[in-house]
């Protein structure tokens, strides 16, 4: 157990000391700091007084209601005529005049270009409401007038089916889920491919196997590189956890956190679930079988031929959930979800799109496990086969003999 522990310390030393794991982690969060920071330069250097929108009326309450954007709208013109000339001038991009004519709202926009829909949608309730007003106080209506000229219509609506905005979170989650197992399995199956195969064929390695078995020296490789991986998710949560908190208080994107916080919730809630376990588990396996094909080879070069059956088998798992998408009742797609390699992409999905009993869960997850763990013995027991072969047989051959050495 000694000598185990030694190999995995080491290798989990020498990895996440690494430039290229350091990297690997840093990265999505750096994306996510550029991404706001062009955002926040966009809305502090792009909010100038140029694009801003003139409201000019002689009636100021009617004013500030039109002015329902302070970043978009100025009343800081009094006149229409101040207004053409700052138009002039290109210090504002248009302006609005509103006056009442004979108990009547007159609006009229002038500028560089068309309002936008939102932009006139907001003016035509502004001055509707606001017209309402007149046209009451015009007709002199009584209270009770007033009170039954005010009921609105009722509508409602019973659906079977979960709404639009749970589908969406389904959604996000799923594809977040998917794409972080593509991601890591990628980049770590690559890794663990071209590490072992530069260890074959090396005088260090016979040392090391000729004080330890070859198995335990396997063992502690695969268990370093789950150290690494778990680590990477780790930083990954905790990371997740510290930009959920941060970025509500900041003043740039505190409104988008507070429409969209429910929906980031629950988004969460379906990635800190049992979808982890399945993300790790599969990770691993797919390294054990990376590894195995990079101590078929001979040179360190061939590595990305010996791993391509390791991508196709990811392929097949990333593209199916893709392809089957939210059809997780699927027969196809249920049978996937118990067969390992492919279930770390098929259960996930069933279990955000659909309702999975803990029986099928755990057969799954028991089918996964003992998976992973036997293909880790099967290696380990002729791993000295591989790593000391040095005759270029071919990935076939040279797993023939490996398992006739053992």
């Amino acid at each position: 157990m000694k000598q185990i522990l030694l190999v995995l310390m080491e290798t989990y030393r020498r990895q996440v000391k690494s430039w290229s794991f350091i990297l690997l982690v840093i990265s999505p969060f750096i994306f996510i700091f550029i991404s706001f920071g062009f955002g926040y330069l966009s809305s502090t250097l792009g909010g100038d007084s140029s694009d801003q929108i003139a409201i000019v009326s002689t009636n100021k309450g009617l004013a500030k209601q039109l002015r329902y954007d302070k970043d978009e709208m100025t009343l800081k013109y009094h006149s229409q005529k101040s207004a053409q000339q700052a138009l002039k001038k290109e210090k504002i991009k248009g302006y609005l005049v509103a006056e009442q004519k004979n108990s009547q709202l007159v609006a009229k926009y002038v500028g560089k270009t068309r309002l936008s829909t939102t932009q006139k949608t907001q003016f035509q309730q502004v001055l509707q409401a606001n017209q309402q007003s007149l046209n009451v106080q015009k007709a002199q209506l009584t209270q009770a007038q007033l009170k039954a000229l005010a009921v609105q219509p009722v509508l409602e609506q019973q659906v079977s089916k979960k709404g639009a905005s749970d589908e969406t979170i389904k959604t996000i989650s799923f594809m977040i889920t998917i794409f972080l197992m593509y991601f890591i399995l990628i980049t770590y199956t690559t890794t663990v491919a071209q590490d072992i195969a530069s260890e074959k064929g090396t005088k260090i390695m016979e040392m090391i196997f000729s004080s330890m078995p070859a198995k335990k020296y396997f063992y502690g490789k695969i268990l370093g590189t789950f150290g690494v991986i778990a680590t990477h998710l780790l930083i990954y949560l905790i990371g997740g956890g510290a930009v959920y908190l941060i970025l509500p208080k900041l003043e740039l994107s505190k409104e988008i956190f507070a429409e969209y916080n429910t929906t980031i919730g629950k988004v969460a809630g379906n990635l800190l679930s049992i979808n982890l376990i399945y993300i790790l588990l599969g990770v691993v396996i797919f390294t054990i079988l990376a590894a195995l094909c990079g101590a078929l080879v001979v040179r360190p070069e061939d590595t990305s031929k010996a791993v391509q059956p390791v991508i196709y088998i990811v392929l097949v798992g990333f593209i199916g959930s893709l392809v089957f998408g939210e059809n997780a009742n699927n027969l196809i797609v249920k049978i996937a979800s118990y067969v390992p390699f492919i279930s770390s992409f098929f259960m996930p999905m069933r279990l955000i799109y659909s309702e999975v009993s803990p029986v099928q869960v755990g057969l799954s997850l028991l089918l996964l496990i003992g998976a992973t763990f036997g293909l880790a013995m099967y290696v380990g027991r002729m791993y000295a086969g591989l790593i000391l072969q040095t005759d270029d047989l071919g990935i076939i051959n040279s797993f023939k003999r490996a398992s006739k050495i053992r």
